[in-house]
């Protein structure tokens, strides 16, 4: 039951920050499982499996609100279903001695990507005239093939490449990339079960990751309007950095000395990084209250 109640919690974490993101359930549930013993195989088998009903809850929602771009959905996801049912294909002949660090790699990759993303300001948007299928077919194709090997990554990969375009609008890119999860997930999953018919999964895991993300996917919509979405992926993102970079660094076996220089060191740049997202985002909200009040922007 403490087990249960453990990856509850981490899937409830998860989808926080996915909901309010659009991205990063994979990464930060992955990294979980990985911290907690679970060979790279079952642990993104573990997470995809339990994806197919976030991904479902989270897809009818953004539906719901008409944030969903049909065209995106499928043009992204089906060349991404195809890229993460090779990539678990991979990911399940790798041993665990050589997966291990090649998907805490990724994962720490995508966890600067994260921090860096939303510690900066964000890119001005363009004329909306939507992405062309020659973007979006090997995006989606990528995004998959890395969300399956590392674990986590299609909203990570996905979503900040399609913001960057600036041709379609935020709400319907973090809608389309949600959306599009379920097929990433039903491949990635057939991928997995098929490749790991001989190692047992566990079902009650995957049952407390499905059951926090779930309970967490209504509450992430009230989340992103109470904290700067911002500060939530710099959190995020150095988290995923911190946690990932032990992993390595315990499979490289650096002496004691080294290891706490580089623990230090991410840590002093995280809290900068943290330090400088509250600054920007207090001066962004002073801004906007003098724009507010006299109908002018504040000329710095």
């Amino acid at each position: 039951m403490q087990a249960f109640l453990i990856f509850a919690i981490g899937g409830f974490v998860a989808q926080l920050v996915d909901g309010s993101l659009g991205m990063a359930y994979g990464v930060t549930s992955t990294t979980i499982l990985l911290t907690a013993g679970l060979s790279p195989a079952l642990a993104s088998a573990s997470v995809h499996l339990a994806e197919l009903g976030t991904s479902v809850a989270s897809g009818l929602s953004h539906w719901r609100f008409g944030n969903v771009d049909w065209k995106v959905v499928l043009t992204l996801g089906v060349p991404g279903a195809v890229g993460a049912f090779l990539g678990a294909t991979v990911l399940s002949n790798l041993s665990t001695e050589a997966a291990e660090p090649w998907m805490s790699t990724i994962l720490l990759v995508l966890g600067i990507y994260v921090l860096l993303k939303f510690a900066v300001r964000p890119l001005r948007r363009r004329q909306l005239t939507g992405v062309s299928p020659k973007l979006l077919a090997p995006l989606g194709l990528v995004a998959g093939f890395v969300d399956a090997t590392g674990g986590g990554g299609w909203g990570p990969v996905a979503t900040p490449t399609l913001l960057s375009t600036g041709k379609v609008e935020p709400r319907k890119v973090i809608g389309s990339v949600d959306t599009s999860e379920f097929l990433i997930a039903f491949a990635a999953s057939l991928g997995f079960l098929t490749s790991l018919a001989h190692q047992e999964l566990s079902w009650t895991m995957v049952g407390a990751l499905l059951l926090g993300g779930v309970i967490a996917a209504p509450l992430a919509a009230y989340l992103v309007r109470i904290v700067p979405m911002r500060l939530i992926g710099v959190g995020a993102g150095g988290l995923i950095v911190l946690t990932n970079a032990r992993t390595l660094i315990k499979n490289i076996d650096l002496p004691a000395p080294s290891s706490t220089i580089i623990y230090a060191a991410i840590v002093v740049a995280w809290v900068a990084a943290i330090a400088y997202t509250v600054r920007v985002v207090l001066a962004e909200r002073r801004e906007f209250d003098e724009v507010e009040e006299t109908g002018e922007p504040v000329r710095n």
